[in-house]
């Protein structure tokens, strides 16, 4: 009974801090002329409040700020700066506790595991703290550790969450249009994930195999047999923040080159390998002393399908190269057009975007804002656009940030311009490969000698009036089940017509039989008739729903 109604009091908190800035523009979805004019509209909080009060939430909170600053098309302008500077530092867990949740999750206490440990954490987030530690061969390590008991309060909030997206699915327009059920689903993945700590030694193992065409690249290696769900060891890094390098660090070392290699070594993560890091933010960059750029903290990561992942690179190209018209049609083909979809106005925004974009200097020019207001226009327009394309923005904002630090006067799109025509010509390279040019080659040879056989065998059935086309599953489609419906409702109809006509006829015979005045028989007609009227207005009132809007999601 305690824990149903602290759950309760938990979700009344969750819905009055929701609708408190819902007059705001968060959350209801923003329209198109304040997209292209940049205003603002009547908000009911402060978006600095607004992260304040994200962060008092809780630990889930926090995580939802930094996953609603991918939704431009849920967030104002100004909201969405602001979550950028969420706050993910708390106060540090007792050395006790932590000390328990390795012995509980690695069977040996510390003190036997690690040569020292330092009880005062290097950091201490929302979902984890970090200790210093050494190996008894003298490796010096960095050891993350969940904080107890968080994995409880998150799977509460995350059960809050989508109860009060599912109802705002159904009781509002924005809900129907925006699907916040899908959203929070994929939240709620995403943060479990995140809670796993051998996802994310996985995630850093394979990240450090791709960037090992890159040499300013450092991935710390995790150390698996000190790791586990709730602990992940990996080599320490030290080094300098990306925003804190002096000037003669910048003299002794080219840091244009480290913000060219990171850009380069992302858009191949993205394009390439299909893997978005969604948080490459300065915060978890550091730069070593022997001058590479150390890269570590990767449990939000989002794997793109590989069709997606080409949907997204030819958007990301055509935009680039400044076809406008190429880049929406991209972006129609990735998302889902919703029943008031409206494709020319769409088409025309999107161009007006690319071209603005393409007529910048390049210095000026940046691709996460062009993408952000792509995914802005989309929903403006009846297009709902899949995560990955917001994703890929925040990236690139991440990106662009920590470029800018590591050197205000790199110039990014040239970069990026560069890049993807070198990962095209590797796309080309992979798909003219012998095994794939076999492949292919076999199912063109399958083709050509079954096709004459099955063509022989149609035309024969066409020509013996023997050719038939079957569906099935009719007779237990959602059709006939409403077919049923109506007729029962006829037929029922029908009958309470009959009955009333028949108690109008008999009342006026005259009887020793009466029920309150009335004949008797006549006034139970009456009555069962009644009664079978009101049961098919309630049915229709609670059971009978309107017909879900006609989506259409672009061609597989």
């Amino acid at each position: 009974m305690g824990d149903a109604t602290a759950g309760l009091a938990r979700t009344a908190r969750i819905l009055r801090f929701l609708l408190k800035y819902r007059g705001a523009g968060v959350f209801t979805g923003l329209d198109l002329d304040s997209v292209n004019d940049g205003t603002v509209p009547e908000i009911a909080g402060k978006p600095e409040e607004f992260v304040a009060d994200l962060e008092a939430l809780g630990p889930t909170f926090i995580k939802f700020g930094q996953a609603l600053s991918t939704r431009p098309d849920l967030v104002p302008p100004a909201y969405l700066a602001a979550l950028e500077r969420t706050q993910d530092n708390v106060s540090p867990v007792p050395a006790e506790q932590i000390r328990a949740v390795i012995e509980a999750e690695l069977g040996v206490r510390p003190g036997h595991l690690f040569e020292t440990f330092d009880d005062v954490p290097l950091g201490s987030a929302s979902l984890a703290q970090v200790h210093r530690a050494t190996l008894r061969d003298g490796r010096a390590v960095a050891v993350k550790v969940q904080r107890p008991d968080i994995s409880t309060v998150i799977q509460t909030d995350l059960d809050a969450l989508a109860a009060i997206a599912a109802r705002a699915d159904t009781a509002t327009r924005v809900g129907r249009r925006v699907h916040f059920a899908d959203w929070v689903h994929e939240f709620r993945k995403a943060l479990l994930l995140e809670l796993d700590y051998g996802c994310e030694a996985e995630n850093l193992a394979r990240f450090s195999r791709h960037f090992s065409d890159y040499p300013e690249i450092f991935i710390p290696a995790p150390l698996w047999n000190f790791s586990a769900r709730r602990v992940l060891t990996m080599d320490l890094v030290t080094g300098h923040k990306v925003t804190e390098l002096s000037g003669l660090f910048r003299t002794e070392h080219d840091v244009r080159d480290l913000a060219e290699a990171l850009l380069r070594g992302y858009l191949d993560q993205v394009l390439v390998y299909g893997d978005i890091h969604a948080d490459p933010h300065p915060g978890n960059l550091l730069v070593t002393d022997d001058g590479r750029l150390a890269l570590f903290d990767l449990g939000m990561v989002v794997h793109v399908p590989p069709r997606q992942r080409d949907r997204l690179f030819r958007l990301l190209f055509a935009a680039v190269d400044g076809r406008g018209e190429e880049a929406a049609r991209e972006a129609i083909a990735m998302g889902t057009r919703l029943e008031d979809f409206e494709e020319e106005r769409f088409m025309r925004e999107v161009g007006q975007l690319v071209a603005r974009y393409a007529a910048h200097p390049s210095a000026s020019a940046s691709e996460s804002r062009l993408l952000f207001d792509i995914v802005r226009v989309s929903t403006a327009c009846g297009l709902r656009s899949p995560s990955e394309l917001s994703l890929l923005g925040k990236t690139l904002a991440h990106l662009e940030t920590t470029c800018r630090a590591l050197d205000p006067r790199v110039d990014m799109k040239h970069v990026v311009d560069r890049h993807l025509d070198s990962v095209m010509g590797e796309r080309l390279r992979r798909s003219l490969a012998p095994h794939r040019v076999a492949s292919e080659l076999m199912d063109l040879q399958a083709l050509t000698r079954e096709a004459p056989r099955k063509l022989s065998d149609m035309l024969s059935l066409l020509a013996d009036n023997r050719f038939q086309v079957r569906i099935r599953g009719l007779e237990e489609s959602r059709l006939m089940e409403n077919l049923q419906k109506i007729a029962n409702r006829i037929t029922t109809g029908l009958i309470v017509a009959a009955l009333i006509v028949a108690a109008a006829m008999i009342m006026r015979i005259e009887t020793t039989a009466r029920l309150f005045g009335y004949p008797a028989l006549a006034l139970v007609l009456f009555l069962l008739a009644a009664a079978l009227g009101v049961g098919i207005v309630v049915s229709a009132l609670l059971r009978d729903r309107k017909a879900r809007p006609r989506e259409e999601s672009g061609p597989r």
